[in-house]
């Protein structure tokens, strides 16, 4: 009665999202046909008006997402209804529930006080300060709100599938299968779907609300500020991903390694034996840690790649120079903003036909179902190549010099490039750490010779599975900014819509997400599939059923994980130029406030001002203009000691004297008097342009100290994670040793463990140990920015992404590697399972658990979240940083 109750409550919800998003939907596209805005677009590029254009792009994001989130559903009540196995089997799963249930009230109850922290600052910088849109603060939440949402969904879905797929094992491979992989596709659908209906809500109010509620035209957001807004998003999705993530990563590593190293090592008796008193709290690791955390990982990935394009789109059209002819700049714009949604939408529907086609006959070979799993998104990114040639062909502006065969615009190929990209990273993610492949066996073989041999081989193994990824990163990032710029990259008009081609390949690397994170959280359902049927005494063969699975998901987590880096590399060039769009704004912030209520020119004069060693604010009435002095230009003696000569403050000012600067009302350009060297007006400024003013070369030391404390920071996050997994497994593992001391009949079978005191370990030790890692993420670019200034910035980025990336392949194939390595061995090599070998397989493996699911996975949320909070802050910095403020 409970779950009819629930289904009609579920069923209801849906059909209300539906309604309203055909109401706004619908509504919006009556309104753009008899709007002003809705200007015409020549019929070679939009059919019908650009108003109705917009409707229809955002009507196929918001019914992909509900799809989504229909078949999520779908999914999860077919799972329920299967077959829940023995009463053991339900018990078993009823304490993995209540344990995962508890511990992420637990998280969310410690991330809520950082997100209230963290959520007055914000209201502090836009509402006090004025360096940040007013809408940051709320878009912060959201983005917060609905990754820990998804992960929620995963995590619970997860808990109720694992007896039952252990049930479906018992009747066949496939039917486990079934069970196992539809149930990680809730994760999977439920990531795209909420993460792609928050971007469409946050658009829906900001293109189409704000313009009729709010009657003062000056209060509108253009198209540059509603994207750069939105991206501020994504700041909440990737602190509540980080968290989750390295929380989730220290709960379950620690209850892995003390369950590891106490019961199969210590006292040689089975992995997720019942009598192991931490077995339980290994169990709920997998879905704290694996399921929800990889979820909300991911989740700000995906909505980072998009709105990050968006952004870059709109910049790379917010002049005439790349508009085609008879196409006005701000419908060019719109059309770029609309691509990356329109490529989600319809890759979510690809990806759910892609889900259907998994399935695989009764074998138990690693090779089977790994072919079963490829046939799945193999198609679904066939499709979506497909897919984007068509969607380019009808939205991208035909900016000249980027056409193909003189009609597709060359940003088809970028999405192409990325899914390209995407399916090379996660084969050769598949071979370094399968036990069907070289690499893994020879690790392996390495076990005869004791556990030093396998962790060296495997650390090595790890390095050197690093060259590969970086390759294709490389090959793709250069592929896709020719593709998308006619590979004019000589020319810096086309500098723009380049970083928009990288940001579109991570998209398209993106967009088959529901069915590849699938194949991510349907490997923690087997494992705990694998420990229901070890604890439920189910026969031999369910064991080596469930097993086929839990290994096979050891490789595909391996490769979503490789999915997650390798898009945040991609993700995070294209948050490197969305910074510099948000420093741009940052400047025209700064303009306006001067001349607001309260601000220090509102009754000055007009005329031009010195606001900071290089940036000029021309003040005409209660309106502003804001321009660029280059360091070059400013330094030249026939300049220099009169430009010094103008003292400014933060609060007020310096006037500059009528003769030294010329200005043309007709082309409102300025000029030196003296030199004729221009002032570069900010609104048209490019972004070499703005790396020319702040001197972004690594021979200017800010940027070099920036670079270095990137790279330290990633190793620094990876030091705190791996020894708060070390701690916590030091406690659990006395813990263990403790209840096998005072209960000697847990060995005997006449005592029962206490699974909970495990599980209240884990948690605790999570809950303590996370909060120093996130705070490196969210403080350090602050502080570097208020420091070293943006130049500062960029370096910490640069650092960041180029030692975060490699670092992190290097951990999580590693990890995988060992972990499958030893799995071999207990599938028979070198003796199996209770062998030297196999003992000497179980250290590395352990050694690997925090490589591959703490530190290594949490680096690409550290890559992401240090370029979020350096958007957010871009406004801050540009104004009240210590270089603005002529100290530094």
């Amino acid at each position: 009665m409970k779950r009819k109750r629930l289904s009609s409550q579920a069923g209801r919800a849906i059909g209300f999202l539906i309604a309203l998003a055909m109401l706004v939907g619908f509504g919006a596209l009556a309104w753009a046909q008899g709007s002003r805005a809705a200007v015409a677009v020549p019929a070679a590029a939009v059919s019908g008006g650009a108003g109705t254009t917009v409707v229809v792009v955002w009507l196929i994001a918001v019914l992909g997402s509900i799809a989504a989130l229909v078949q999520a559903y779908k999914f999860y009540a077919t799972m329920m209804e299967c077959d829940e196995g023995t009463d053991r089997m339900k018990e078993i799963a009823g304490y993995v529930r209540e344990g995962a249930n508890a511990y992420l009230w637990q998280q969310y109850k410690v991330v809520a006080i950082f997100f209230a922290v963290i959520f007055a600052l914000l209201v502090v910088a836009a509402y006090v300060l004025h360096a940040q849109s007013r809408w940051v603060p709320f878009a912060f939440l959201t983005g917060g709100f609905f990754s820990g949402l998804a992960g929620w969904f995963g995590m619970k879905t997860a808990t109720y599938a694992s007896n039952r797929t252990a049930a479906g094992a018992q009747k066949s491979l496939n039917a486990g299968l079934q069970v196992a992989f539809r149930s990680g596709a809730v994760m999977g659908l439920t990531v795209v779907g909420l993460g792609l209906l928050d971007i469409c809500l946050w658009f829906a109010v900001l293109y189409w609300v704000v313009p009729l509620v709010v009657s003062d035209p000056a209060q509108h957001l253009s198209l540059v500020d509603i994207t750069v807004t939105m991206l501020c998003f994504g700041m909440g999705a990737s602190s509540q991903a980080l968290f989750a993530r390295v929380g989730g990563g220290i709960f379950t590593k620690a209850a892995d390694v003390g369950a590891d190293l106490v019961g199969k090592v210590e006292q040689g008796i089975p992995e997720d034996d019942p009598r192991n008193p931490a077995t339980i709290a290994d169990n709920v690791g997998d879905n704290v840690g694996d399921v929800a955390g990889m979820g909300a990982d991911l989740y700000e990935s995906y909505c980072g790649s998009i709105l990050a394009t968006a952004a870059l789109g709109v910049a790379a059209y917010s002049g005439s120079t790349l508009v085609p002819a008879g196409m006005e700049p701000v419908d060019a714009q719109l059309l770029a903003l609309l691509l990356p949604l329109a490529i989600a939408g319809i890759g979510i529907f690809l990806s759910i036909v892609g889900i259907y086609m998994v399935r695989t006959e009764e074998s138990a070979t690693q090779r089977t179902l790994l072919k079963a799993l490829g046939r799945g998104i193999n198609a679904s990114t066939f499709l979506v190549a497909i897919a984007a040639i068509g969607l380019a062909w009808w939205l991208m502006p035909r900016t000249e010099g980027t056409l193909i065969g003189g009609a597709l615009p060359g940003v088809a190929f970028s999405v192409i490039v990325g899914l390209l990209a995407g399916w090379l990273i996660g084969k050769w993610t598949e071979y370094s750490t399968s036990d069907e492949y070289g690499p893994t066996k020879r690790l392996a073989d390495q076990s005869l010779t004791g556990p030093a041999t396998v962790i060296i081989g495997g650390i090595a193994d790890g390095m050197l599975s690093v060259w590969f990824p970086v390759l294709v990163v490389c090959v793709g990032m250069v592929s896709a900014f020719g593709f998308a710029t006619g590979w004019n990259f000589a020319d810096m008009n086309y500098f723009a819509l380049g970083l928009y081609g990288v940001g579109i390949a991570a998209v398209g690397m993106l967009s088959t997400l529901g069915i590849t994170l699938a194949t991510d959280a349907y490997g923690p359902i087997a494992d705990n599939a694998g420990g229901n049927a070890e604890m439920s005494h189910l026969e031999p063969y369910v064991r080596q059923r469930t097993d086929a699975l839990d290994s096979l998901g050891n490789t595909t987590a391996a490769t979503g994980k490789g999915f997650a880096i390798g898009s945040a590399a991609l993700t995070a060039l294209a948050l490197l130029a969305a910074y510099v769009e948000e420093v741009r704004i940052g400047f025209e912030r700064w303009g306006e406030s001067t001349v607001a209520t309260g601000g220090a020119l509102v009754s000055a004069p007009d005329g031009f001002y010195k606001a900071s060693t290089g940036f000029v604010i021309q003040k005409t009435g209660d309106k502003t203009d804001t321009f660029m002095a280059m360091p070059s230009d400013t330094r030249h003696p026939l300049i220099d000691d009169k430009w010094s000569a103008i003292t400014f403050t933060s609060k007020e000012p310096g006037t500059i004297p009528a003769d030294m600067l010329t200005f043309d009302a007709a082309t409102h350009t300025a000029k030196f008097a003296d030199t004729g060297s221009p002032l570069i007006r900010v609104h048209h400024a490019t972004l070499p342009d703005f790396t020319a003013y702040y001197d972004g070369s690594v021979m200017n030391p800010k940027v070099l100290v920036g670079v270095l404390l990137g790279a330290m920071a990633t190793f620094v996050f990876c030091a705190l994670t791996m020894k708060a997994v070390g701690r916590a497994a030091k406690g659990m593992v006395e813990e263990v040793r403790r209840q096998f001391k005072e209960k000697p009949g847990i060995m005997e079978g006449t005592e029962k463990p206490d699974y909970a005191r495990p599980v209240a370990i884990s948690t605790q030790a999570a809950q303590r140990e996370m909060i120093l890692p996130s705070i490196i993420g969210l403080a350090l670019p602050v502080l570097t920015g208020i420091v070293l200034g943006v130049a500062g910035v960029l370096g910490l980025l640069v650092g960041t992404l180029t030692t975060g990336f490699c670092l992190a392949i290097y951990m999580a194939n590693s990890g995988g590697s060992w972990d499958n390595a030893k799995k071999h061995i207990e599938a028979g090599a070198h003796g199996g399972k209770g062998t030297m070998a196999h003992k000497a397989a179980v250290v590395g493996d352990t050694v690997g658990d925090p490589f591959k699911d703490t530190s290594g996975p949490s680096l690409n949320i550290l890559i992401k979240l240090m370029s979020m909070v350096s958007v957010v802050a871009a406004g801050l910095v540009v104004r009240y940083s210590l270089v603005a403020l002529g100290i530094f």
